[in-house]
């Protein structure tokens, strides 16, 4: 592709074929040409796109954070945080198998397969930032009587992003939506009552999601 062509392609099209394909193999397993060949596109279009194959998976996680920070929005404005994790869990607990091929988490699937140190790097800040707004999140709860005011923010937000994580997994392994959703319903029974002494809000359940 020439300089100052306009591309030949579709770019969002590109990027979630792309998706899949560092997805199903991983960021190291996965080369120029199986990307090519996947998105319909030739190296060169590739690296004037997206400058590299880091580029290009740089571009895919912010497609993918999209998506999830969509209904981590919807979560936030949960009434409490109790309702903002709970729907946390049922979001993961739906998008970690709804593909038979791409099952669990992107972003943890990459770090356990990428060894290049500054996409680990890239990785685990942005998994930091998805932690620390739920920090964020208990603390306003903290504020507002929703949490007792002895709760540990830092320990309750890694909590449920290694809940998440734990639900990956078990996805990866073969884990059914109704699985995950009982994984979710007990992680809800640990989590700290409101001063008041508010009930646990009900049991996931599968027929919620559609399931």
């Amino acid at each position: 592709m020439g300089v100052g062509r306009p591309r030949g392609f579709d770019l969002d099209e590109a990027v979630q074929q792309a998706m899949q394909v560092f997805w199903t193999q991983g960021y190291d397993n996965t080369s120029i040409a199986d990307l090519t060949q996947a998105m319909g596109i030739n190296a060169p279009s590739l690296y004037a796109a997206f400058g590299s194959k880091e580029g290009l998976f740089k571009a895919v996680l912010d497609r993918y954070s999209a998506k999830c920070l969509s209904h981590l929005d919807d979560a936030l404005r949960a009434p409490t945080a109790r309702e903002t994790v709970k729907r946390l869990l049922a979001f993961a607990s739906q998008l970690y198998v709804e593909d038979h091929e791409q099952r669990g988490c992107l972003l943890l699937q990459a770090n356990l397969n990428c060894a290049q140190r500054s996409l680990a790097d890239e990785l685990m800040r942005r998994r930091g930032r998805f932690e620390s707004v739920l920090r964020e999140r208990f603390e306003k709860a903290v504020q507002a009587g929703d949490l007792p005011p002895s709760t540990d923010l830092c320990s309750l937000a890694r909590y449920i992003v290694s809940v998440l994580t734990g639900m990956g997994v078990q996805a990866v392994a073969g884990a059914s939506q109704a699985d995950l959703e009982a994984i979710a319903s007990v992680a809800l029974m640990a989590f700290p009552e409101a001063p008041q002494g508010e009930k646990a809000e009900p049991a996931l359940a599968s027929s919620e999601h559609g399931s």
